[in-house]
């Protein structure tokens, strides 16, 4: 399984580069709401929040939009089948789901590996399972 992982022992300077990066490669302008990554600050701690591959919007989706690639493991979502009803955005647990208005449908990460390549501390990987 191909997915995107946060390294333990390298520090996030949170500069955003990662946000930048992956709203700028797949809607072509930067705007952290259209980022399939953001960087979030937990008990004093600033580091990514990615998706992890749970499957948890794929079970959601009512429309069967979001489906598992049987080669990568990779989640993503056809975006002929989405209907734009947000289910996966709600039961997504890191709120790696992006929707935002005007949207016709949703978007997640997808393992492609832009943000671990624009992120100056290192702190971002894709790794196989």
């Amino acid at each position: 399984m191909k997915k995107l992982s946060v390294k333990k022992d390298v520090e996030c300077m949170a500069c955003l580069a990662c946000e930048r990066a992956c709203s700028e490669a797949f809607y072509k302008e930067y705007d952290p709401a259209k980022s399939c990554i953001h960087i979030v600050e937990k008990s004093g701690v600033v580091k990514p929040a990615i998706c992890v591959q749970c499957g948890k919007c794929a079970k959601a989706c009512e429309a069967g939009a979001i489906t598992q690639n049987p080669k990568t493991g990779v989640y993503m979502i056809n975006k002929k089948l989405c209907v734009g009803c947000g289910k996966c955005k709600e039961v997504c647990p890191f709120g790696a789901i992006v929707f935002f208005e005007n949207a016709p449908n949703a978007s997640k990460c997808i393992a492609c590996g832009i943000c671990a390549k624009a992120c100056p501390m290192g702190v971002l990987e894709v790794i196989e399972k």
